[in-house]
């Protein structure tokens, strides 16, 4: 699942916070025991259907009173429909902690809901999920022999994720399908790529960004020194198939193409609270370099932050596909015994005011693959982008 992490509001959980569930922003916060239930709420019906189970359920030794209330916490944050705002059993919130690391095991894909409807994000670069094929905008309707049509995003994840040399087989469909087919996938260990780039064209430099971890922004730092002092006088961004990560990444690495105070982003509290700005810090030393930006349908969160925030402030060529669509932030309230709630709490708008949450971005100059270019290897996008900017 997509996500941005705000580094400054969760330090003890620096060192294990990497990765996480699809999301566009995602930080810790406080657990808040003190909130009484409001007067005005009736919960007497609860505890009357409580009480009717106990006396009339005909497995009694089923009755786990803590698995109640758990459920009973899930249903009533699905009644909210949004499907990144979940309840997290102990277990599920130590498992989510250690996916954020940066390496887990599974098969290597991001993933999301799109309608009401489980579906691939992005398979991460190198991983079993991209050698089995699959795509963005892939939709997963079965795992193994569980439809996903009931399943929270957690839930799916749990089902899809596994100790390495396992298998899970899932059943896809893809818009040129006439009928959905079942891929079987081994898991392995996953490490999260950040970035490579190379001169191209002889005086373009292409810059690949997989995902926004702790360390991209060092690696683009590097990166950018680099192209400094090479040969290249244009940049392409790829952005492709980038399901987001840190917040912070994302604006270090927007402030290298934006001038000093440019809007990267604005935080939407909805009637809450006022909108946040997040300002460019700079360095601002790839300003003058011509720039065009790759993206599809698997680039989300951060990358339709970054893609947005060029877009808005230098009028930079977006090329490829409509972006995935999600902006909202995350918050994971503490809760008691080991449990959590991971809850919406802001949406994520462009310099302009754009909503991306369910809209994402539109490419100014549109270019799709067929099946017939991954099967040949073949990449008009990125043709597009070498013709595009060879002209600028």
């Amino acid at each position: 699942m997509p996500f941005l992490v705000r580094k400054n509001l969760i330090s003890l959980f620096l060192v294990i916070f990497i990765l996480a569930s699809f999301g566009g922003g995602f930080y810790f916060g406080k657990s808040q025991c003190k909130i009484c239930p409001p007067e005005e709420i009736d919960f007497s019906l609860f505890w009357e259907a409580y009480h009717k189970l106990q006396e009339k359920f005909v497995n009694g030794k089923e009755f786990d009173q803590r698995e109640m209330i758990y459920g009973a916490i899930s249903g009533m944050v699905k009644s909210l429909g949004d499907p990144y705002t979940v309840f997290l059993n102990p277990d599920e919130t130590k498992r989510f902690v250690e996916d954020v690391k940066g390496s887990f095991e599974g098969v290597g894909m991001e993933i999301g809901m799109r309608k009401g409807q489980l579906q691939v994000i992005a398979p991460l670069e190198g991983t079993p999920a991209q050698k089995a094929g699959l795509r963005a905008g892939d939709k997963i309707m079965k795992v193994d022999d569980t439809l996903t049509a009931d399943l929270t995003i957690d839930e799916a994840v749990d089902l899809i994720r596994g100790p390495k040399g396992s298998k899970v087989t899932l059943t896809i469909y893809r818009e040129d399908w006439e009928t959905t087919k079942e891929i079987e996938i081994e898991r392995a260990v996953i490490e999260v790529p950040s970035l490579k780039w190379e001169i191209i064209e002889d005086s373009i430099a292409y810059v690949k960004i997989y995902h926004f971890t702790a360390k991209a922004s060092l690696d683009f730092d590097m990166a950018a020194i680099e192209i400094l002092a090479s040969p290249a006088q244009k940049i392409i961004l790829d952005l492709r198939n980038n399901p987001g990560g840190y917040l912070e990444v994302a604006q270090d690495i927007a402030g290298w193409f934006l001038e000093r105070g440019d809007t990267i982003t604005i935080e939407d509290f909805g009637e809450k609270e006022e909108e946040k700005i997040y300002p460019s810090q700079g360095p601002a030393r790839l300003t003058e370099y011509p720039l065009v930006v790759l993206i599809n349908q698997g680039s989300a969160s951060g990358s339709e932050i970054l893609a947005g925030a060029l877009r808005d402030n230098r009028s930079i060529k977006l090329i490829g596909e409509a972006s995935f669509g999600k902006g909202s932030v995350q918050e994971l309230e503490r809760l008691k015994e080991g449990s959590s709630l991971k809850i919406t709490v802001a949406k994520w708008l462009t310099p302009n005011g754009d909503l991306i949450t369910d809209v994402g971005l539109e490419p100014d100059i549109k270019v799709e693959l067929t099946d017939e270019d991954y099967e040949e290897d073949r990449d008009p996008q990125l043709d597009k982008a070498i013709e595009i900017i060879k002209n600028l």
